[in-house]
């Protein structure tokens, strides 16, 4: 299926696609620090950049597109007509990666949480995911998964 839009247009939309400082993340972030929680951004010393690093509680927090990230089951996570092949490959090493640094985290101590774009669409569900994320904080568990589902 060819693209609707010119390249020059496709390259304008895709640079237009953030890795950091998103509409989820922000919003995260306001519900955290409105908890009273503190965190530093993107720590360039941690293995894969995370979003949020809460040092006082060894916990590191990734808020990961569902596109992007491939979201099992998620309606977000589709896969575009055009290249299928190029997109599989994409999307398979993103996959790979993300569980490459998970698993690197985890070994040198560091709890792992991932929030997912679509638990973070709506306010009341921005709260929700904030209030796992706070009671998690607190109960020492290693990792933690939010999706839309989990918020239901």
């Amino acid at each position: 299926m060819a693209d609707i839009v010119d390249s020059q247009t496709r390259s304008r939309m895709m640079s237009g696609i953030r890795g950091k400082d998103t509409r989820p993340e922000l919003a995260l972030r306001r519900a955290l620090y409105a908890r009273g929680f503190r965190y530093r951004l993107h720590a360039r010393g941690i293995a894969g950049r995370p979003d949020l690093v809460l040092k006082k509680y060894r916990a590191i927090i990734f808020v990961h597109g569902c596109f992007w990230h491939r979201h099992e089951g998620c309606r977000l996570a589709t896969t575009p007509a055009t290249r299928p092949e190029f997109w599989a490959d994409k999307f398979a090493a993103n996959v790979t990666r993300d569980r490459f640094v998970q698993e690197c985290l985890l070994a040198e101590g560091w709890r792992v949480a991932t929030i997912w774009e679509c638990a973070l669409r709506k306010p009341q569900m921005v709260d929700a995911a904030a209030e796992f994320v706070s009671d998690w904080l607190f109960s020492g568990g290693n990792r933690l998964e939010i999706g839309e589902a989990d918020l239901e």
